[in-house]
Parts: structure tokens; sequence; C-alpha cells
């Protein structure tokens, strides 16, 4: 569970983020979680969107994914939201947890 401060810090890293990932009409998969899970591994901090033909809202998908993946949700604004997994063998993001 991340801080009040450590949500801060990691919201004003992804700002600068790409979205990497959509979320569209096939919804949230295995396949989807897994590639996500990889990414989040790799990376630790990831944007991710909603598209409107997805029939999930930004909350629910990040809810979702964050479950299956042991990630935790940064923030949802719209139909974009950010997710982030501490890597403990190999650190990216510098962030006191």
């Amino acid at each position: 569970m991340l801080t009040s401060k450590q949500r801060a810090a990691l919201r004003s890293i992804a700002a600068t983020y790409e979205t990497i990932f959509q979320i569209g009409k096939g919804g949230v998969t295995e396949v989807l979680c897994n590639e996500i899970g990889e990414a989040l591994r790799k990376r630790e901090l990831i944007k991710l969107r909603v598209l409107d033909n997805s029939g999930y809202t930004a909350r629910e998908a990040a809810d979702e994914i964050a479950e299956a993946t042991g990630a935790d949700v940064v923030q949802v604004i719209g139909t974009k939201f950010v997710l982030f997994k501490r890597n403990p063998k190999d650190p990216v993001i510098d962030i006191k947890l």
C-alpha cells in the first residue's frame, strides 16, 4: 500500500509518461494481464487507457488489473489510469517504500 506522499511522487513521474496499453472491446483478459505484469516488472510505473467501446470504466479496469497483477492503483483520471508495482530485485523508480 502506498502512502499519499509516495502516490503524489508517482503521479508527478507518470505525468510525462505515454499510454502503453489500451483496454478495448476485448476487455480485461488473462493475456492482457500477463503482458501488463511483464511491463510492470520492467518499468514499475505504467499508464493505461480505457477505450469507449470496452464496457469498463477506468476505475473498474484499474481495480481488476491491479488485483490480477498485484499492483497498486496510483491514479485514475477520465479514461486513463496509472499502475505501480515495485520490482524487488531491480528497482527502477527510487521512492522510499
